[in-house]
């Protein structure tokens, strides 16, 4: 098993390499014009300032030579300074990092644990009225635009009903948690804080069953359907036969061979949500790695892109290991060599 983490970490570099180069020469290929992003119709007109600018970036280099200026940068551990914010893109990037990171696990954590329970009963109880209720709520998950729910429950929860807080991590006059991990939920239970942890777990529900909503019904297709064919399995047949429990037969033997399916969307939820909520960020003020990479784009500051593009490749190459070894302990029938 060591040996194949090993080899996947290995086999891991030239993917990331990859991913530099065609991140690099893509958004240094794009037809909109740089400089006039940055320095605006007026200052474009001056000559002095374009050829500034470019000398400032390293734009009045041959593309291959900054390629290769970038790719030294990053061996020493170095993203780039920010266009737009002049500062380090690796320091905006521990900022924003965190903030994706915490909404995104409690939002699949609730996803999985609902999506589980849903597709498990849905598959125990077929064409029941549990079953037609799990794969409604489901479909709803799959189909609702993210956009539209998230205005929808924001104007309706905050703006209408006062529930739920003012969008961002935390309420005016609250301050944060001496950072740790970064993740305010953390850091509060780690200093011993609970005001801030209540008070950053409300300002995290509203995007989080956003995200959930959408998680949720992928999670509960996926387990229905591999809880179905594990119960038609002979040995589940055999453990009945055997005098055991459906409590039994169902937890010891039919779910745990069903999680293999669910192990993987879960895996691939997780890394598609680290890279891709600009809508509820957005929506919700919260200064995450989708709404930096959005605002990034907006305003051509390709170094930051870059660095948001390197961030995510290594998210899913770390989470697809991580997925790999989570078959190993949930089916030990599974070997690697």
């Amino acid at each position: 098993m060591g040996r194949y983490v090993l080899v996947r970490v290995v086999l891991a570099v030239p993917t990331l390499v990859g991913l530099t180069v065609v991140t690099f020469f893509v958004s240094h290929l794009l037809p909109a014009d740089m400089v006039l992003v940055n320095l605006g119709d007026q200052a474009v007109r001056s000559p002095e300032l374009v050829a500034a600018f470019k000398h400032r970036w390293g734009l009045d280099r041959p593309l291959l030579v900054q390629y290769l200026v970038y790719a030294g940068n990053l061996l020493r551990g170095n993203l780039g300074t920010s266009i737009a914010t002049h500062r380090p893109v690796l320091a905006e990037l521990a900022l924003s990092l965190p903030a994706t990171m915490e909404l995104a696990s409690m939002a699949l954590v609730a996803a999985v644990a609902i999506g589980v329970l849903l597709g498990v009963l849905a598959a125990v109880r077929r064409n029941s009225l549990v079953d037609v209720t799990a794969r409604g709520v489901s479909s709803i998950g799959v189909a609702i635009p993210t956009f539209w729910f998230a205005i929808l429950l924001l104007a309706l929860v905050y703006f209408r009903l006062g529930w739920a807080p003012p969008p961002g991590r935390l309420s005016a006059g609250v301050a944060p948690p001496e950072p740790i991990t970064g993740m305010y939920l953390v850091d509060s239970l780690l200093h011993g804080q609970i005001d801030v942890f209540i008070d950053a777990f409300r300002h995290v529900v509203l995007p989080g069953i956003v995200i959930a909503t959408v998680c949720l019904g992928y999670v509960t297709r996926i387990t229905r359907a591999s809880m179905i064919e594990v119960l038609l399995e002979d040995y589940v047949r055999t453990a009945c036969a055997k005098g055991l429990t459906a409590w039994a037969v169902i937890v010891r033997h039919a779910l745990r061979n069903s999680l293999i399916p669910v192990i993987t969307i879960g895996g691939t939820l997780y890394a598609q949500v680290m890279s891709g909520t600009v809508m509820a960020e957005t929506i919700y003020s919260w200064p995450g790695i989708g709404r930096y990479a959005f605002t990034s784009a907006g305003s051509m500051d390709f170094p930051a892109v870059m660095g948001v593009a390197l961030v995510v490749g290594i998210v899913y190459v770390a989470v697809d290991l991580c997925v790999d070894v989570l078959y190993v302990w949930v089916n030990p029938r599974v070997r690697y060599a």
